[in-house]
């Protein structure tokens, strides 16, 4: 059992940030309380029940936080942890302790590992992988086998052993028909279709933004409209359909608003933003080398406060780490040849700290939201919020707290972000009832 003391509760799915006490036995939330109240009637020991059937020496843990947050544990639902096939990038067990040390308590993987989760077999390695590890490890399972775009999965069976979702992200569903088709059997199994918006015909080098970035080093680019065009077809086509549509990692402020317009006429429309397209630009693939080689790439400074501003307005519904982890020897390979992608777990908070709340454009509870309950609503799992009788899956982080990026759990260290400091220290990571994670 845990007694948690003096923090500063911010529950997006309630309202609630003010101050609270909060008790956790086994895995559940079986007391949340104004401050100080707890103390007195785990003191009461006339009462034969005590507090939830408790008294005050069963408490095995009391953690005073100090008016530290308390929030719903974090929940990403675009990470890669490259299990099967590309272990010593990251592995399942890894990529959860990277999670845990980021405030993450559920994640959602990708299924483009090799073989690619587009058969039972490979979706329960998955799944078993997950159970073993100290979070909660959820997977998509594809849209077409073999990531080849040309025969849909068996939908249905996935979902029924454990597919929250479908996508081929990394690549781009080309064939509309079969698009149309996968919508209409996600529909039917109540899970959402995530998709990867670049079209291969348009680019000459992935991962740099055709522009300044391409220019500076002299090679060919992936330009806006390769996003552009693949999100206009696809809303297009999802309008016409009753499945959720996730909009992945957008780049482009043109993506926005064709977002934002579609959401006016579905309520089945979503879209994700990931941490280093609110933060960064193209200029950081110029400073950084392949460090900030991604696909969609990083674009313009339009861009970026485009994708801020619609997660100020709930345009974009969440925020999503694409956590993708390469190998040092990878990423040293020339900027044509590297890999795209880098990590995210365990800076992505600190970064919404940083670029959102602590420059005014949401609030602390906003923040809060978008990484936790928007995008365990989307995927339906039971996480993102604190109530009494709900999960207890919490991360405490001091906001104001200041730390240096150095180190990580991840097996991998592909980040522009080393050496830069930044506010929100995450002290505890508690997932299940249990402390998976403690600031050093």
């Amino acid at each position: 059992m845990i007694y948690l003391k003096n923090g500063c509760l911010i529950d997006p799915a309630s309202g609630t940030e003010g101050y609270r006490d909060i008790l956790i036995k086994d895995d559940k939330i079986v007391r949340i309380a104004p401050k100080g109240e707890l103390d007195e009637l785990l003191l009461r020991y006339d009462r034969p029940d005590g507090v939830c059937g408790m008294n005050e020496e069963q408490v095995v843990k009391e953690i005073d936080l100090y008016g530290q947050c308390i929030a719903p544990g974090l929940v990403d639902v675009h990470v890669h942890f490259r299990d099967p096939g590309f272990t010593y990038k990251e592995d399942i067990c890894t990529g959860a302790q990277a999670a845990a040390r980021g405030g993450f308590t559920s994640v959602v993987l990708m299924a483009n590992t090799k073989p690619a989760v587009d058969n039972p077999e490979t979706l329960s390695y998955v799944l078993g992988k997950g159970k073993e590890t100290d979070i909660h490890v959820h997977t998509c399972a594809n849209v077409t086998r073999g990531l080849q775009g040309k025969e849909l999965t068996d939908m249905e069976n996935l979902s029924k052993i454990g597919a929250v979702g479908f996508t081929d992200d990394g690549i781009p569903l080309m064939d509309e028909k079969l698009l149309r088709e996968a919508l209409q059997k996600a529909a039917k199994c109540g899970r959402p279709v995530s998709l990867h918006e670049e079209n291969p015909a348009l680019i000459a080098n992935n991962g740099i933004n055709a522009g300044k970035a391409a220019e500076h080093y002299g090679i060919g680019g992936s330009p806006r409209e390769a996003e552009i065009s693949m999100v206009q077809r696809d809303l297009k086509i999802a309008l016409g359909e009753n499945a959720d549509v996730s909009i992945q990692h957008i780049s482009t402020k043109e993506a926005v608003e064709l977002v934002r317009q579609a959401k006016k006429k579905s309520s089945h429309i979503y879209a994700e933003a990931a941490p280093h397209h609110f933060t960064l630009t193209e200029e950081a693939v110029i400073g950084h080398g392949t460090l900030a080689k991604m696909n969609p790439p990083l674009r313009e400074e339009a861009d970026r406060l485009a994708i801020i501003e619609g997660l100020k307005d709930g345009t974009i519904d969440m925020i999503a780490t694409d956590h993708a982890p390469h190998s040092a020897e990878e990423k040293a390979k020339p900027l044509t040849e590297a890999p795209s992608g880098i990590i995210g777990l365990e800076t992505s908070l600190s970064l919404g700290i940083r670029e959102l709340v602590n420059k005014g454009y949401l609030s602390m509870t906003e923040l809060i939201e978008r990484m936790s309950y928007a995008p365990a609503k989307l995927y339906r799992l039971d996480a993102g919020y604190v109530a009494e009788g709900g999960p207890a899956d919490l991360v405490i982080f001091d906001p104001n707290r200041e730390w240096v990026v150095d180190t990580f759990d991840s097996k991998s260290a592909n980040s522009p972000f080393v050496g830069e400091k930044m506010p929100g220290v995450i002290n505890y990571t508690i997932c299940g009832g249990k402390v998976i994670y403690q600031m050093k």
